[in-house]
């Protein structure tokens, strides 16, 4: 019998892989991962509780994750989607219309899909740094949240970046608007130095992937619920539906391990290597873009795309998180004493790197389109898959996702036109990972 995941897997380890991507515990270099044991992989046996109905050690141990007074953990073994779609599905029978940021996760329109309910897509500042969506354009939102049952906003978005979030917060208590915050990508906010975590400013639901930037195994996230927020107990309810009915224990003792060392976290020696890290990068001719989250670094660098500087990091066995048109995304370690992580090998290897150095910045010509204002839920029955190139005028039967970062660029009943084709076309060119395009086709509504 052929074993292709281990046959891939012990071909990349052979060549001593260094991680500048999720999970956070960075192929066990960091933190306490170490300490779990196989042996633990058990199910509810007298003593060990049950994440579906928790009375012990889980509800202690739950009970524990203290980030703020206001709020109740609850472990997520199915990752941050689980909790996304919980709360979503919670409000279903609730009056009134969800409202989305447009650079949401694709678990959000799946959950609107499963509710059967359309949205209002927020207009979206972007980004002068790394051109990406920042969040809501504030000088609009507010008359756009006119009944509105559920707000869900993405904070921060993938590259590191924050917006001004309390306001909109403040706002949505006056007006009584429940919240879910997607803060994915900051289950190490408030640490020193750091951005602050939505969680200090009222919001009703923020869900945090632990394993994104914290040392825990991927899947395991937790989702936090303020003690007043609406609609608490039915999303509670809706948490044993989309959860797994047989939990892993090696993904909560992983919770459990990540928040002790958030817990304990000392950010000196962090800062001190993420400096020498971007001299290192800055060495051979590329940028680092700061951002709100020092734990991110967009890599930048005249006339290449970050297609081509992923090509420079990979030849040296350095993997980043994402690379798009623009740049490539590091999501360091977070270093600390003990820990097992390469350092001096990922600095030599960086310095390794030759760069050409190019005069003029490239031309991406990467078109724009005006994303529709509102998301219409449900399956397109009657589909068909043609060329990219054949689909003018088409209603696009699939999201597209690029992956990562796993938002929707393109969504289902959208009318194609000739700048998504060259959008979708140049996806292809540049052999980007894209959820819904196969074999350059893609699936439209057969009239």
């Amino acid at each position: 019998m052929s074993l292709p995941l281990q046959k891939k897997f012990n071909e990349l380890l052979e060549r001593k892989p260094i991680s500048m991507h999720v999970p956070g515990h960075k192929n066990a270099t960091i933190g306490y991962i170490n300490q779990l044991k196989f042996e633990m992989d058990m199910t509810e046996i007298t003593g060990l509780d049950d994440l579906h109905h928790p009375e012990g050690v889980i509800a202690q141990s739950m009970i524990n994750v203290k980030k703020h007074p206001d709020y109740d953990a609850f472990y997520l073994v199915n990752g941050t989607t689980s909790g996304i779609l919980s709360v979503i599905q919670g409000f279903s029978n609730v009056q009134g219309g969800y409202v989305v940021a447009r650079n949401a996760h694709k678990s959000v329109f799946h959950a609107l899909d499963l509710v059967h309910e359309p949205c209002r897509l927020l207009g979206m500042a972007m980004s002068i740094k790394t051109k990406q969506y920042l969040g809501p354009q504030q000088s609009t939102l507010f008359q756009q949240l006119n009944e509105t049952k559920l707000l869900v906003l993405t904070y921060p978005n993938y590259y590191g970046e924050c917006f001004d979030i309390e306001e909109i917060l403040d706002y949505t208590k006056i007006h009584q608007i429940p919240t879910l915050i997607d803060e994915a990508h900051g289950a190490h906010f408030d640490l020193p130095s750091f951005p602050k975590s939505s969680l200090n400013l009222g919001a009703d639901y923020v869900v945090q992937s632990y394993h994104k930037t914290l040392p825990s195994l991927t899947m395991s996230s937790i989702i936090f619920i303020h003690k007043n927020a609406p609609q608490r107990e039915n999303v509670l309810k809706y948490l044993t539906y989309f959860q797994s009915s047989s939990p892993s224990y090696l993904l909560m003792n992983s919770l459990e391990l990540a928040h002790d060392f958030y817990e304990h976290y000392n950010t000196n020696l962090f800062f001190e290597k993420r400096k020498k890290c971007i001299y290192a990068i800055e060495s051979i001719g590329m940028r680092v873009v700061e951002v709100s989250d020092p734990l991110k670094l967009n890599i930048q660098c005249t006339g290449y795309s970050g297609i081509e500087l992923q090509q420079f990091f990979e030849s040296k066995d350095i993997y980043v998180e994402l690379a798009d048109e623009y740049q490539v995304l590091f999501v360091l370690p977070l270093w600390h004493e003990g820990d097992q992580y390469p350092f001096e090998d990922l600095i030599d290897r960086v310095k390794q790197i030759e760069v050409e150095k190019r005069f003029n910045n490239i031309d991406h010509d990467i078109p724009d389109y005006e994303m529709c204002g509102l998301y219409q839920p449900g399956e397109i029955a009657k589909v068909k898959s043609i060329d990219i190139n054949e689909a003018e005028n088409q209603i696009l039967a699939v999201n597209l996702v690029p992956y990562p970062p796993g938002i929707p660029v393109m969504l289902k009943g959208e009318i194609i036109t000739e700048n998504m084709i060259k959008l979708m076309n140049y996806w292809c060119e540049h052999h980007i990972r894209v959820e819904g395009i196969k074999k350059h086709k893609i699936e439209i509504k057969d009239e």
